[in-house]
């Protein structure tokens, strides 16, 4: 086989790939929604769910108002108490996006329809959007 043959061949091959990676994170990536959007959608919508991924710590320090606290690291084993959500949309955060992220990929995996807000509390304090503090009542 000639060696420009070749080159041909493995440079398609590599195109195909990369091609195929791309798509695949494409796929797994999950679903994101602004600060802004969500606060939209909260001030339409009453049904959305909006639900912490941090610490307990953290969510006593400052949070969103109603929201419920299931931290990422126990989610998939704390799914089922979210069943009663399963048919409304669900909004991520955390602090900066991340494990809200890593929760939306858990969650959509099973069946809910979430997304992750981009930025988390910290992008939603930077707004200057309304947050709560100190004990659940």
């Amino acid at each position: 086989m000639k060696k420009s043959v070749r080159n041909s061949i493995i440079a398609a091959i590599a195109v195909a790939a990369i091609g195929y990676i791309a798509a695949q994170q494409t796929v797994q990536s999950p679903a994101a929604i602004s600060v802004q959007e969500t606060l939209e959608a909260l001030q339409k919508d009453s049904s959305i769910v909006l639900l912490d991924v941090r610490t307990p710590q953290e969510h006593l320090g400052e949070r969103i108002k109603n929201s419920p606290l299931i931290p990422v690291q126990e989610l998939e084993n704390r799914t089922d108490e979210l069943l009663r959500y399963k048919n409304q949309k669900i909004i991520v955060y955390c602090r900066s996006g991340h494990r809200s992220g890593i929760a939306t990929e858990i969650l959509t995996k099973r069946g809910f329809h979430a997304v992750s807000m981009e930025g988390g509390i910290l992008r939603w304090k930077s707004e200057q959007y309304p947050t709560i503090t100190g004990p659940i009542q």
